[in-house]
């Protein structure tokens, strides 16, 4: 059976790091883009599980990302998760308005960072 992949689209190497160690730990096949335009790439490619999504990204903002994923019909399925250090409720309804399903704010509490994932995934905490 194959390996449930997420697509993580995250500019900061240490954050990167960390997402990519939680999500291997768990058991995801982890595939990464550094901007939002080679992350359109890989999502139309590689057709992920689901999209953790940066907000404040180089190339193309996730905003952006997010609503052109959204208009795609090959990707508009695909859950998008926004993780971000934007934490504003006003920033939560923009990303919700632009296409994310989900919300998470940095610095994540992990926890609930993998309940979201585990949430979209139809997954539960004793699978």
């Amino acid at each position: 059976m194959a390996k449930t992949r997420i697509l993580v689209m995250e500019d900061d190497d240490d954050t990167q790091g960390m997402v990519r160690f939680l999500l291997e730990y768990k058991g995801y096949e982890v595939l990464v883009a550094k901007d939002g335009k080679h992350g359109l790439e890989i999502a139309h490619h590689d057709k992920p599980d689901l999209i953790l999504l940066d907000l404040a990204m180089p190339e193309m903002d996730g905003w952006s990302v997010a609503h052109k994923l959204k208009g795609d019909p090959e990707t508009k399925a695909i859950p998008v998760i926004a993780v971000t250090a934007y934490t504003m409720s006003s920033d939560r309804r923009m990303a919700l308005n632009a296409g994310c399903d989900g919300f998470v704010s940095k610095p994540m509490n992990v926890p609930e960072f993998i309940a979201e994932i585990e949430k979209f995934l139809g997954k539960s905490k004793d699978e």
